[in-house]
């Protein structure tokens, strides 16, 4: 029997999809956990989303324990601090750009259902208390992820990835019926 593998591990670093970017930014505000940063920037990295906006007191880079978990991804994406995640909202809906907060609240919306407006900002708060209320306020949609199970939430860091994957099928499927 062989461990080797049947490719060599180069092979699988060649990118397949022709996106260049996807029109996506992401707005982390309080997010607690330096390692949930670095997890939302390996995501980031992962579907080429334009940039992270890191509000509050989120934790940014240099920082060891998000360099932990983005592996390098923190040097490959854009991203800005900013103390006030509503300066950043107001700033964003001056370019056109639709800023839906990921929260279970009685106005959201399915993210299956969502039909985004791109470009799009994805805002996502506190592990323990989600977005501020000024924040929900700003925000031009709230979505939420589906739960079925009996926990009410997933981890941060996870709704992400849920979320910036599922943007990013949309956006191919929008661009596929473009031509």
């Amino acid at each position: 029997m062989t461990d080797r593998l049947p490719y060599r591990a180069t092979d699988l670093a060649v990118p397949y999809d022709p996106i260049r970017a996807l029109p996506v930014a992401v707005l982390l505000d309080n997010v607690r956990s330096a390692y949930n940063v670095g997890a939302f920037f390996r995501a980031a990295d992962a579907v080429r989303a334009e940039k992270l906006y890191l509000c509050g007191f989120t934790a940014r880079p240099p920082h060891s324990k998000i360099a932990k978990t983005a592996l390098g991804s923190e040097a490959s994406v854009a991203w800005e601090g900013e103390d006030e995640a509503v300066t950043v909202i107001r700033t964003l809906h001056s370019r056109g750009c639709e800023v839906a907060a990921i929260e279970t609240s009685v106005r959201a919306i399915d993210l299956f259902e969502w039909q985004p407006a791109f470009p799009v900002c994805v805002a996502f708060g506190h592990e323990v208390d989600g977005l501020r209320r000024e924040v929900l306020e700003a925000c031009d949609t709230h979505v939420r992820i589906p739960m079925l199970g009996s926990k009410h939430s997933l981890n941060v860091a996870t709704a992400g990835g849920v979320v910036l994957y599922e943007l990013l099928r949309k956006y191919r499927l929008l661009a596929a019926r473009r031509g």
